[in-house]
């Protein structure tokens, strides 16, 4: 790093996870000095706010992105493009830790100057010919919000590849825009990973209505170009979409090389595992973030990686805690959002593996849940323009309550009053 070699605590990631455990820290009363070093070329940003922002294309709203200033004071400093190198990130890990005070840590005081931190991931890149061609975007950084909103007002035909919750909103601020919109998912209905196939029917025709040329269950072979910008996307059937921008929404590539480098190892190549306190197996290095592979009882006990917000920021004070000797186990519950159009999707808990999906409301009405059951117990719900339910049903799902099906169903019966008695 370039402002100090060392640092009482180094975040590795200069992402919304890494930001908001400085952000912690700080709001804890730590006092000790705090680097951070990222793959952006600006400041940390909120993921939060940087996907809002490229959606609503609007340049001046950029600043907002920014989680924290490039240079913090003089105890902080926040290096971007330093993480580039896995191999430095590596050493980074394993160097020592300066000591406070150029002293020993007594066995009782909590370690505050050894952590470092994992950082999360990157977007995951189509294989084939043409993705690295100019106008094939992926949306995780300021640098990504830049790119796009340049080229946005020479943009006619935009495709979009994945049907997921960033393609989808993609699909609807571009739609707005006045732009024509065709979203490629490869499953045979979007929103596969994260939801039932009652909100993802809801969710296909609400696009089809608005104009997106909506088509799944194809696969993507190759990107056409001509003088080194996208031009098409041509699918494994030969057919061929003109387009100028492509935008493609298929998940994260976990960062965890810098961790495996460092020797703290990885659960099964999809994240670093880490413990209740998101510590890894090397001494004082924690992951957080979309990195951070953790055990979750909201997923029956499996390991899974939460590529969320929320989860950023949980883990993130999960983490200052346990640097300023607060010893706290993660175990919030899941939940997400997505504005689509003027439909507002809030979710809780992970639906994964559910039994059954129960319908409450009249999707015809663009006001109701979907509530998922495992054996019996509340796992989850989605609700769209349904906040009152999803308030309320988040304590379903933390007790993982098991509630007669007709009154779930029953949308003049509150969710409050099934919430099982202590």
């Amino acid at each position: 790093m370039s402002a100090r070699n060392h640092h009482d605590v180094l975040i590795v990631g200069a992402g919304h996870a890494g930001a908001q455990v400085a952000i912690a820290l700080r709001q804890r009363g730590y006092a000790g000095t705090i680097g951070v070093i990222g793959d952006e070329t600006s400041p940390p940003m909120s993921g939060r706010h940087c996907r809002r922002t490229i959606w609503r294309a609007k340049r001046r709203s950029i600043a907002s992105c920014c989680a924290l200033p490039a240079s913090g004071g003089a105890r902080d400093h926040a290096d971007p493009r330093a993480s580039r190198d896995p191999g430095r990130c590596g050493r980074a890990l394993r160097q020592p830790c300066r000591r406070t005070g150029n002293r020993e840590r007594r066995r009782d005081e909590p370690a505050l100057w050894h952590a470092r931190l994992g950082r999360g991931g990157s977007p995951r890149r189509l294989g084939c010919d043409g993705h690295d061609l100019a106008g094939v975007h992926g949306v995780r950084t300021r640098d990504d919000v830049d790119r796009m909103i340049a080229e946005l007002p020479s943009v006619t035909r935009v495709v979009v590849v994945g049907g997921g919750y960033i393609g989808l909103e993609a699909a609807a601020v571009l739609t707005k825009l006045g732009k024509q919109v065709t979203v490629l998912e490869a499953q045979d209905r979007v929103l596969a990973r994260v939801a039932g196939a009652a909100l993802s029917r809801f969710y296909e025709a609400e696009h089809r209505a608005h104009g997106v040329d909506l088509r799944t269950g194809v696969t993507v072979a190759a990107i056409e170009g001509a003088d080194g910008a996208a031009t098409g996307v041509r699918l494994a059937d030969d057919t061929v979409l003109s387009c100028e921008m492509v935008i493609v929404g298929i998940g994260i590539v976990p960062a965890v090389a810098p961790l495996i480098t460092a020797g703290a190892g990885s659960a099964g190549g999809n994240g670093v595992m880490v413990d209740a306190q998101c510590r890894t197996s090397l001494a004082d290095v924690f992951a957080v973030g979309d990195c951070a592979a953790h055990a979750s009882r909201f997923a029956g006990g499996d390991v899974i990686r939460v590529e969320s917000v929320q989860n950023a920021n949980d883990q993130a004070a999960i983490v200052a805690k346990a640097l300023t000797g607060v010893e706290e186990a993660y175990g919030a519950v899941p939940w997400f959002w997505s504005n689509q159009y003027d439909l507002k999707l809030q979710s809780v808990g992970l639906s994964t593996g559910h039994d059954l999906a129960l319908l409450r409301g009249d999707p015809a009405t663009r006001s109701f849940s979907v509530v998922y059951l495992k054996a019996g117990r509340v796992i989850a719900l989605d609700c769209v323009n349904k906040t009152r339910d999803y308030v309320q049903g988040r304590a379903l799902v933390v007790a993982s309550a098991r509630v007669e099906l007709a009154l779930l169903a029953d949308i003049t019966v509150d969710l409050k009053t099934l919430v099982p008695a202590d």
